[in-house]
């Protein structure tokens, strides 16, 4: 194991420190004395506590004055916020009608739509009808014309290739039996 060695010194025959005392008291209590007399002096002839209440009183009005107003902005804000709360739910409500209106009116501008297009398809269903129809009509007369034409010329050939002027006598003179 090792040894421990601790050296110590001593001063000797070294002069002692010695502080001045006047009337029994050092340079540390006469500090005190002094800041007691300062004490005393401000306290009864200057008349601190009062200027210091003065003081405290000065600062708890305007702390007051200032809690006034702040009480006072904060219920302006909270009338300000019930206000924008009431637009905003106003606001939300007329949104919603808007839709729902917007939307009625959509579906009322899809039926008239559908409404209408069935008239105009329905209309333009009857003029092509119509317009089928007197082609047709012209067909069947310009076939009733062409097989007229094409009977009145078959008969103008059979006619003349069958009948003479004997035969065109008798004819004329039966006619004219029949008209008396």
């Amino acid at each position: 194991m090792a040894e421990h060695t601790v050296a110590t010194t001593e001063a000797h025959g070294g002069a002692e420190h010695v502080e001045p005392v006047l009337l029994g008291l050092g340079a540390e209590g006469w500090v005190y004395v002094g800041l007691t007399i300062f004490f005393l002096i401000a306290i009864f002839v200057a008349k601190a506590p009062k200027k210091i209440a003065e003081a405290l009183d000065a600062r708890i009005a305007e702390t007051r004055r200032t809690l006034d107003e702040a009480r006072a902005l904060r219920s302006e804000a909270e009338a300000l916020l019930a206000k924008a709360k009431a637009r905003n739910e106003a606001s939300a409500g007329d949104a919603a009608a808007i839709v729902a209106h917007a939307e009625a009116e959509a579906k009322a501008l899809i039926a008239k739509a559908k409404d209408d297009a069935k008239t105009l398809v329905g209309r333009r269903q009857s003029m092509a009808e119509d317009k089928i129809a007197a082609a047709e009509r012209a067909a069947v007369a310009e076939v009733r014309a062409k097989a007229a034409s094409a009977a009145a010329s078959a008969a103008a050939s059979l006619i003349a290739s069958n009948h003479n002027a004997a035969t065109d006598k008798a004819l004329v003179d039966t006619a004219i039996a029949r008209m008396n």
